[in-house]
């Protein structure tokens, strides 16, 4: 295997084989007229391609397995300058495609009269008459060429991926194309190490044994095995994006992002990296160390809950880390809190002001509070013994749920109010019969009919909700004190549920062994309320359980909050 970048009118010399199995050529106008542009724009600056993958097949004769459509193109541009402006330069390599044994003459001759002999010739020569249009536009064309010779011959790049003879060319192609999987930053970066030109490299201190290298392949895939812990990325993965391999999170932490917008950003990096400090080694030292801060984080709860709740609620992995370079873990760890009072921070509101309602503005703000609540909580739990589980939080759907709710809204449907009713008289059926005379009946009555309609529901709906909510209590549903964290999977039904109804689902989830988050449990066990002697505490959330609520929230969330809610 070898690895590197060569210059496209310099470097890239040999015949090249386009094997059977792939298709033709196929660029059209778009492809073409973008390339030009792309190269005369980055101007003196160094442009690389994405990688060219080939096989060794004979001296100087490669099987070109991907990068066919960009390297052809770049012939034709070649030859087209040769033609019309350039005619005594020399294009070091040649194309062939294996199922059209006479292309390599009609690349270097592109005519119109052949274009129509096969389709692969039709798309070559609209390249060519593309390229022609293109130069035709520029403000001085001869002026032009000569540019776009001079950046083809000395800052027009691709990345060389050399695979081993014993690969299979059809197997990686089909991975590479018709699998859409393209090589990934760690592939490239990986190779760095662990080529052939890793094993050449001159510079002192540079070169890699073949025992250095065995290292490096060895730790590259612990480190990939150990990223393949869920518990352990999703304690570091940023929400919603998406990483080739797992280790690209740890490449890209290692790096400046001076390339971040560029295909393959992190391998150029890396590249520079190597060429600049001369020691492959260091630069593998670097890698290594990345990776075992992130380990540490995850070993150490101090570390481990803190950042693992700022990375859930959205904030930078790379700003975390770069947080933590050069300070003590004392001092790291006071950079981390002061990063968790900012997100929990509402200014000169008071909390207890925060609407479930208020979507843009205070929803979020009440899911991190109770978000913290619960990993702090869990921290705290058996004497520090147990962990929070980011992993099975974040695969969840947690979202902000009313703790008791009497209102009707979302219930639009004939089988949501058959699902509400049957969820209620459950309830109702183990209350005394002093509370519950009749309406129990008339609940069955409507619930025996073949279609319940919305005035059927909304003559029972009024009288359950008055039996099942505290008496004479009109505190807001929609502050902090009636919301806990809860997964119910957009369900109408259990969503508009009074108190009751939800903890018998909640203790029918826990019982399957779905995820309650710590505290939501509590809520409905009713572990923060006081009131332990009342026979029907379990059936209520009322004035009482709420401050309760609201207490055990100020204690664990003390050093957090600027002010008690």
């Amino acid at each position: 295997m070898f690895l590197g970048q060569k210059v496209v009118g310099a470097d890239i010399k040999g015949k090249f084989v386009i094997p059977s199995y792939q298709r033709g050529y196929r660029w059209g106008r778009w492809e073409v007229k973008r390339l030009l542009d792309d190269i005369r724009q980055n101007g003196n600056a160094t442009y690389c391609l994405q990688p060219i993958v080939v096989k060794v097949l004979d001296k100087e004769t490669y099987e070109l397995i991907d990068g066919q459509q960009r390297l052809t193109t770049l012939y034709i541009l070649l030859t087209f300058l040769k033609r019309e402006y350039k005619p005594k330069i020399t294009i070091p390599f040649e194309i062939e495609y294996e199922i059209r044994k006479g292309s390599a003459d009609y690349l270097k001759n592109i005519t119109e009269e052949r274009a129509s002999e096969y389709i692969d010739y039709h798309y070559m020569y609209q390249a060519f008459v593309t390229i022609g249009e293109w130069f035709s536009k520029q403000k001085n064309d001869v002026v032009a060429a000569d540019k776009m010779y001079e950046f083809l011959a000395t800052n027009v790049e691709v990345i060389w991926y050399e695979v081993d003879e014993d690969v299979s060319g059809i197997d990686l192609f089909e991975r590479l194309n018709i699998g859409k999987i393209p090589l990934t930053d760690a592939e490239l970066v990986k190779a760095l190490f662990l080529t052939e030109r890793a094993t050449k490299l001159d510079d002192a201190g540079s070169k890699l044994d073949d025992t250095k290298k065995n290292e490096i392949a060895y730790l590259w895939d612990s480190i990939e095995k150990e990223l393949h812990s869920d518990d352990f990325w999703y304690f570091i993965a940023p929400e919603g994006k998406q990483y080739s391999t797992r280790i690209d999170l740890v490449l890209e932490l290692a790096t400046k992002g001076k390339y971040a917008n560029d295909n393959y950003g992190i391998f150029f990096e890396f590249q520079e990296m190597m060429d600049d400090d001369g020691s492959l080694v260091s630069v593998w030292e670097k890698i290594e160390s990345t990776f075992l801060i992130l380990k540490d984080w995850f070993e150490n709860d101090e570390y481990y809950h803190r950042i693992g709740y700022l990375i859930a609620i959205g904030k930078s992995l790379k700003d975390i880390f770069l947080l933590s370079v050069g300070k003590s873990k004392s001092a790291f760890i006071g950079k981390l809190d002061e990063m968790i009072r900012k997100s929990v921070d509402i200014g000169d509101r008071e909390y207890l002001d925060l609407s479930y309602e208020n979507k843009k503005t205070d929803y979020g703000k009440i899911k991190s509070i109770l978000f913290l609540f619960n990993v702090l909580s869990t921290m705290r739990a058996d004497g520090g013994s147990q962990r929070f589980s980011f992993k099975t939080f974040r695969k969840s759907k947690m979202s902000l749920e009313h703790i008791h709710a009497q209102q009707s809204e979302g219930l639009s449907t004939e089988k949501e109010w058959r699902e509400w009713l049957t969820e209620h008289e459950k309830i109702l059926k183990v209350l005394p019969e002093s509370i519950t005379p009749s309406l129990i009946d008339d609940i069955d009555k409507v619930l025996a009919k073949a279609s319940i309609t919305k005035t059927d529901f909304e003559a029972i709906y009024p009288k359950v909700i008055e039996i099942l909510s505290p008496s004479g209590e009109t505190e807001s549903l929609h502050d902090i004190s009636n919301l806990a964290l809860l997964d119910f999977a957009d369900n109408a039904a259990l969503n508009n549920s009074v108190f009751s109804v939800k903890r018998a689902k909640v203790i029918e989830l826990d019982k399957e062994g779905l995820y309650i988050p710590l505290c939501t449990k509590n809520v409905f066990q009713k572990y923060y309320s006081s009131d332990n002697n009342d026979p029907l505490q379990f059936y209520y959330w009322g004035k009482r359980d709420r401050k309760a609520y609201i207490a055990a929230i100020n204690t664990v969330l003390a050093g957090y909050l600027k002010k008690e809610i």
